[in-house]
Parts: structure tokens; C-alpha cells; sequence
């Protein structure tokens, strides 16, 4: 097998570890070092900043790890890629070539443009969701051939706009191994290897259900794709770093935000029930076997549109008469409001415990959240009647925080278009300008047929646990959908989970999402199920719907909550991810 190439990641959303750059260029050997700073919520965040300042719009935090770490990357002979650039790829790229300057130093700087379609947005009919605010941000998801060839023309350095999360590492490996168009299964093998390390220490135990099984989870380090020819990969870290890399880890990265068998992407389709993991080693998990197809013709586009304005309080019911308490409070709120919102939501958290020993586990949290395309319905006018409340309603009245102004809101959308229309451009480090054409074959997606069921297990006695006790699970936001990707260790847990946990299951184990479109997919390779639940986030992670807006939480909730288990399950002498 050929000399792999080895493509680190430090970021794996805008916020993440500053050091993280300097930590991986400094830990080990690399070829390439990649990040990920864009998600939905970040091109709204961009989309804010460029109001504000058009010469704005990019990750500033990229910037900062550049001036430190930019003469360290050349002395190592490690080219950076990175999505940082967000909506003005080609600002980035000249303020870093600025910081290049002043430092003295020779990057050969490039990048790549064309996914921001806004100035075209009505043309092409991305006009968002019914009835919503014109599109703030409209961007293209691109692909990697634009990387490609500006790391073909010599630069050290590639910034870029909305691509795919997975392009910044399928870029430098097609790249590297000079693949071709349509050489679909090397170029899925890189997808899935870098969809395992797109989100940074995800993929080094970040978020893993069986963290406690971790020895050393203080300050994970960032994951490496070992990447082959044939597009097999094995996933590690440099060593001394904290966290670990296990068939578990990869797993449950492998399951964050997909939906079915096919994960369509821009420049190919990668079949993820093809995937087979084992262990290589010592923090080394090999992924073998990826197979590809032809990309769909159309390219996703993120549409976040501004929306209007919300607020919200929370107030503490402590004690007796909870019910009774939270009552009195709705009814007098409202009544005493002189203008009314054009959406108004109350949630009662009973978080209180009976007999409690602590005044904290004897209160329950009261929740109002309010939105109007009016800021000044929801600001001070709605937030200082909770305020006048105080010596007027239920025993032991109190807020957790004092009142605020009211603050803008957004709706994600996704759209499609062409790809024919979208103007993807490399940008060369000399000015060139390189139009980059969309894949020539195409196919359009189609959901694969789930495989059939395993054989149930014998019935036997069964001891009522957390799901959690033998299952882990990864949760995630795709705009106002979510994700939660359930999977075991044991082929017999496979048999009894793929029977057990069914649509009908999950509305019962969350009751959130009975009455909510929700598709079941099986990955047997990964003794994985995963369910895509529409619109438990409304209009997505901007709009604040829910009390956990991205539905990070919710794979842990599902774990939490108590289903029968034969026993023969819950015994052997693999560590259970929960309590009995």
C-alpha cells in the first residue's frame, strides 16, 4: 500500500480551541492541516458581520492562528486549508496575504469563490421559506476541485467559502494522489474520512456517550486522517494527546448529521451502509471498504434570512403548587401585556424535586419566549411586566436574570440549484482565475432500500434500564430537522436493537417527536440505526425554537429514558455506558 497522506484538523466550528493550530503543527508530523468554521448559524453570524462592515464576513479567529502559526506551517512544509473564509473568501485571502507580508514571510496564498449566490438569490428562486424575509445569506455548497487546483498551482495556503465540510480534506487528498472526477470510490473513502474529522475532537471522544470508558479526557487532542490511494483511511491523533480514537469514537461521528444510505455531496455521493471499521493500533481505527457514486445535478444552497426579533424570561417556582404557581403567573403576564406579541410560547420546566434538601432541587423553572417582527414588542415592553410581577404573584416570585432588549432572529432554508449555475472559481495565488466545471456524470439521489432485518433474539427476561445502558448515540441539527444515530458494540445488541428500536418506539421513548415525520435508516456494517426527525426545530438552530436548539442533547435524552432489555444483554465484560 502506498505512503499515506496525513491531513490534521484543528477546528471544527468557529469558537473552537484557539491553540489548536499551533497544537497539531507542533505534535506531530503532517502533510496537510485542515479546518472547519462554517455551519448554518456561523453564515448568519458572517452574513450580520458583513451588514455591519462589507469588508467583514470571515472567521477572525482564523486570522489570529494564521499571524501565529503561519511561519511554523511553512517551516514544517504543512499547506493549511480552510473554509474560514465564509462570505468574503477573497478578504481573507488578502488580509492574509497582509499578515504574510508584515511578517516576512513567503506563503503562496489562494482561494477559492463562487458558492455566495445572494446577489442572484431571487433569479435563481432562493427565495426561502414561504412568507419569510428575503434571504440575508445564500450560499452554495461546493465541492473540492477548486482546492484541488490551487494546491496544483503551489499554494501553501487555500481559503474558502461555503464548501462541504468533508471538502477540505477530500481537496488535499485528490490533490495529493492526483484522483480524477470520477474516480467516485477514492473520492467517497476521503468523504467518510473527512466527515469523521470535520468537527474536530468529535472524533477523539468530544461528546462520545461512553466518555467515562476514556481515561484521559482533560483536553482531547484533534483527530488525523490517514488517508490511502485507494481512498481507505485510518483515523488517529498525534500521540500524548488526551481523548482517544476508537471504533466507538469513529462510529458516532460517522452517524453525526447524516440521514440514509447515500450522503450526497457536490462532488460525489458516498454510499455510508458501505463502510466497514476496525481497529489498527493504539488510537488507530481503520475505514475500509467506502464505495461512490455519481453526485446529484443540483447543489445545496444555505438560505438564512433574518426574521424578525425575540425575547424571553424565565422565572423560579419554588416549593408547593407548582402547577397552581405557574398558572397564576401566565394568566396574570398576559393580561397585564398593553401589546401583544405575534408568537408567545411558555414552558414549564419541573425540574423541582418532593422533600427536596437543596432550595434548587425544590424549584421549577417557568420559561416565556416571545417573537414579533417588532423589536420593540418584544423588548423592554414585554420584559419589564415580569418585572412589575414581582410583589404582585405567586410566594417566592423570582427571575434568573433581569430584563433585556429584544434580539434579532433567523430562519434557515435550505435550497437547490444547478449545479451549471453556481460559479465555482479558484482563485490562483497569481490572480488567475479558474472556473471550476460541476461533475460530468450525475445521478439523481434516491434513498437506499433498507437491508432486511436481523433474526430477533430469543425472548428471555428482560430488566426495564436506560436504553443508554448498552446503547450509545450522537445527535445533530440539519436546519429544522434532527438527526439521532443509535448504535451497540455486540452483534446480538444489533439483533435486538434494529427490532426493537422502531419509529413507533422512538415516539413513545420522546414524546417530542410523536406526531413528527421521522424515517428510520439501518447501518448493520455499524450495528447503527438512525432516525431523521422533520421539524422538531422549527425553522432551524437561528430561531431558538426548542430548549435545545441544535438537538445536541437529544441522543442523550433517548439514552436516559428506560426500555426493556433482555438480560443477556446487559451481562459480559465489556464496561456498560450506563448505571444498572
Amino acid at each position: 500500500m502506498t505512503t499515506p497522506v496525513r491531513i490534521g484538523n484543528c477546528s471544527g466550528f468557529y469558537g473552537d480551541r484557539i491553540s489548536a493550530m499551533r497544537e497539531m503543527l507542533e505534535g506531530g508530523e503532517l502533510d496537510y492541516l485542515t479546518g472547519d468554521y462554517l455551519a448554518e448559524l456561523t453564515m448568519l453570524i458572517l452574513g450580520r458581520d458583513r451588514m455591519k462592515d462589507p469588508s467583514r464576513g470571515y472567521a477572525k479567529t482564523f486570522l489570529r492562528q494564521a499571524e501565529d502559526c503561519l511561519g511554523l506551517a511553512l517551516d514544517k512544509g504543512v499547506k493549511i486549508v480552510a473554509n474560514a473564509g465564509g462570505l468574503n473568501p477573497s478578504g481573507l485571502a488578502q488580509t492574509l496575504r497582509e499578515v504574510n507580508d508584515r511578517l516576512g514571510l513567503g506563503a503562496v496564498i489562494a482561494h477559492v469563490e463562487g458558492d455566495d449566490l445572494i446577489a442572484r438569490a431571487a433569479e435563481l428562486g432562493l427565495t426561502g421559506a414561504p412568507g419569510a424575509p428575503a434571504p440575508l445569506t445564500a450560499n452554495a455548497y461546493l465541492g473540492a476541485w477548486g482546492i484541488v487546483e490551487c494546491l496544483g498551482a503551489g499554494a501553501d495556503v487555500v481559503v474558502t467559502g461555503r464548501v462541504t465540510d468533508a471538502s477540505v480534506i477530500v481537496g488535499p487528498a485528490a490533490a495529493h494522489f492526483g484522483w480524477g472526477r470520477t474516480d467516485f470510490d477514492q473520492l467517497a473513502g476521503a468523504v467518510a474520512a473527512g466527515h469523521v474529522i470535520e468537527c474536530g475532537t468529535q472524533a477523539t471522544g468530544g461528546n462520545y456517550s461512553f466518555f467515562t470508558e476514556i481515561a484521559d479526557m482533560g483536553r482531547p487532542g484533534f483527530p488525523i486522517a490517514e488517508i490511502h490511494a485507494d481512498g481507505s483511511s485510518v483515523i488517529t491523533k498525534h500521540a500524548g494527546t488526551g481523548g482517544a480514537v476508537s471504533v466507538g469514537t469513529v462510529t458516532a461521528q460517522l452517524l453525526y448529521e447524516i440521514t440514509g444510505g447515500r450522503y450526497a455531496g457536490p462532488d460525489v455521493t458516498t454510499r455510508m451502509d458501505s463502510l466497514e471499521l476496525s481497529p489498527d493500533g493504539p488510537d488507530r481505527v481503520r475505514i475500509s471498504g467506502v464505495r461512490g457514486e455519481a453526485p446529484p445535478p443540483t447543489l445545496k444552497v444555505s438560505l438564512n434570512a433574518l426574521a424578525g426579533f425575540r425575547n424571553e424570561f424565565t422565572m423560579i417556582l419554588t416549593g408547593l403548587d407548582i402547577e397552581a404557581k405557574a398558572e397564576l403567573a401566565r394568566t396574570q403576564f398576559e393580561s397585564w401585556m398593553t401589546t401583544k406579541p405575534a408568537e408567545m410560547s411558555w414552558t414549564l420546566a419541573r425540574t423541582d424535586h418532593p422533600d427536596a434538601d437543596t432550595e434548587e432541587t425544590a424549584s421549577a423553572l417557568l420559561r416565556c419566549v416571545v417573537r414579533d417582527p417588532d423589536p420593540n414588542v418584544v423588548g423592554r415592553a414585554f420584559s419589564s411586566v415580569s418585572v412589575e410581577l414581582a410583589l404582585a404573584s405567586y410566594p417566592g416570585f423570582s427571575l434568573t436574570a433581569p430584563p433585556s432588549n429584544g434580539q434579532p432572529y433567523a430562519v434557515f432554508t435550505p435550497g437547490y440549484v444547478d449545479a451549471a449555475e453556481v460559479p465555482h472559481t479558484a482563485v490562483l495565488p497569481d490572480g488567475t482565475r479558474i472556473p471550476i466545471a460541476p461533475s460530468g456524470p450525475t445521478l439523481e439521489l434516491t434513498t437506499v432500500a433498507d437491508p432486511e432485518l436481523p433474526q430477533p433474539l430469543p425472548t428471555t427476561p428482560t430488566i426495564r434500564v436506560p436504553l443508554g445502558t448498552i446503547a450509545a448515540a450522537r445527535s445533530g441539527d440539519k436546519g429544522g430537522n434532527a438527526n439521532v444515530g443509535v448504535w451497540v458494540r455486540t452483534d446480538e445488541q444489533w439483533r435486538w436493537l434494529a427490532n426493537t428500536l422502531t419509529v413507533e418506539e422512538l415516539g413513545r421513548l420522546l414524546p417530542e417527536a410523536a406526531g413528527l415525520p421521522v424515517t428510520r435508516h439501518l447501518f448493520p456494517k455499524l450495528r447503527a440505526v438512525n432516525f431523521v426527525i422533520e421539524g422538531i426545530l422549527g425553522a432551524g438552530v437561528a430561531s431558538q425554537a426548542r430548549f435545545d436548539p441544535q438537538a445536541k442533547g437529544l441522543g442523550e435524552w433517548l439514552r436516559a429514558r428506560h426500555i426493556d432489555i433482555p438480560e443477556e444483554l446487559l451481562l459480559g465484560d465489556r464496561p456498560l455506558g450506563g448505571t444498572l
